[in-house]
């Protein structure tokens, strides 16, 4: 089973975050062949953090060496081969997947550019994180076209359009 806990900050919308992030999340382990991640006996934890562009700045410098704030930073704990023997083998049924990070002023941006909602954007964003805690990437074309495709399928889950669409104003 999924366990998704949302810490948000002052600064974000005053929303149901954990429920946001628990759909974002199961809609994301839905498009991939950790689905079963979702009725398992084992609490899959994920831990989403709504924080402000400082704090997404420092954490990408420190383990990115990028010294810019990011919309999304994701920091799996377990290595995606892993995952099934260590939901059949955990010792107190809870497995830690991961840590996501969502910078406040970047996400807020990036939402008006694109004319949707911070929450919206938020999800959107949850999707892309828990396909890095599973081990998808999107560094060459091939790798991108295929996370962005998961992307697609799981907001059209949720009833979000996709977030890579070119608009034509």
């Amino acid at each position: 089973m999924l366990d998704v806990a949302v810490q948000a900050e002052p600064g974000w919308p005053d929303l149901d975050w954990d429920a946001l992030g628990a759909r974002a999340a199961g809609a994301a382990v839905g498009q991939t062949p950790f689905g079963y991640l979702a009725t398992v006996d084992a609490a899959i934890e994920i831990a989403v953090r709504l924080t402000d562009d400082t704090e997404v700045h420092q954490l990408n410098a420190q383990y990115r060496q990028k010294d810019k704030p990011t919309n999304v930073l994701s920091f799996p704990m377990i290595e995606p081969d892993l995952i099934e023997s260590m939901t059949q083998n955990s010792d107190d049924g809870e497995v830690l997947l991961g840590d996501i990070i969502l910078a406040h002023g970047v996400c807020e941006r990036e939402a008006e550019e694109k004319d949707i909602s911070v929450e919206q954007h938020a999800t959107h964003l949850i999707v892309h994180g828990v396909l890095h805690l599973l081990g998808y990437d999107h560094q060459g074309d091939s790798e991108a076209e295929a996370m962005e495709s998961m992307e697609r399928a799981a907001l059209a889950t949720l009833g979000i359009p996709d977030p890579y669409l070119v608009r034509e104003d």
